[in-house]
């Protein structure tokens, strides 16, 4: 009996860092092992992207290859290191999830409280700012000028942060739309 290896497909792979990405050519039987494989990141599939990137000269990567390219090679130690902790990947496989995440912008003092609901591709699609009031501030896609997945699904972290659906909802219902006066 032989044991029949999946062929691998060349994706697409982008690490976006909020001003800028780094992009990668990533050899893999799946999106989701590449997911599996590497933290941070998502497959980008969309034929103009893919005929873009043909030009850019990509460093190319196989999953299951022995080295790496650079910036790759750390989400790779990233994802191994999660890869053991209790959580790694319980959320990976969810259509929506809803968390509770603190942002404290490089200081102690401006740490504000979000609710986020947030998508398989680890992008928000509705988000309940908690400013130090109480008074929630609610958003949606069309406010943002920018939506980059803001999670890893796979990070064995958020498992912590999860809330329910009901308490997302419930401040969503009492939040104002950012627009609206205060």
């Amino acid at each position: 009996m032989t044991d029949h290896v999946a062929p691998t497909t060349r994706f697409l792979v982008l690490h976006d860092y909020g001003m800028g990405g780094s992009w990668w050519w990533v050899h893999a039987r799946s999106v989701r092992e590449v997911r599996e494989t590497y933290a941070d990141v998502e497959v980008v599939d969309t034929p103009e992207a893919m005929e873009r990137a043909e030009g850019w000269g990509l460093d190319e990567a196989r999953v299951d290859g022995a080295t790496t390219p650079d910036g790759l090679d750390e989400l790779r130690a990233k994802r191994e290191a999660q890869r053991g902790l209790d959580g790694f990947g319980v959320l990976a496989d969810r259509e929506i999830v809803w968390l509770r995440r603190r942002w404290d912008y490089g200081n102690d003092e401006d740490q504000t409280l979000y609710l986020m609901e947030v998508g398989a591709d680890g992008r928000r699609t509705r988000q309940v700012e908690l400013v130090p009031d109480g008074a929630g501030v609610r958003s949606g896609p069309d406010d943002w000028p920018f939506n980059p997945p803001v999670v890893d699904l796979y990070d064995p972290e958020l498992v912590g942060m999860e809330i329910s659906r009901d308490e997302f909802e419930t401040n969503w219902r009492s939040a104002r739309h950012e627009d609206d006066e205060a």
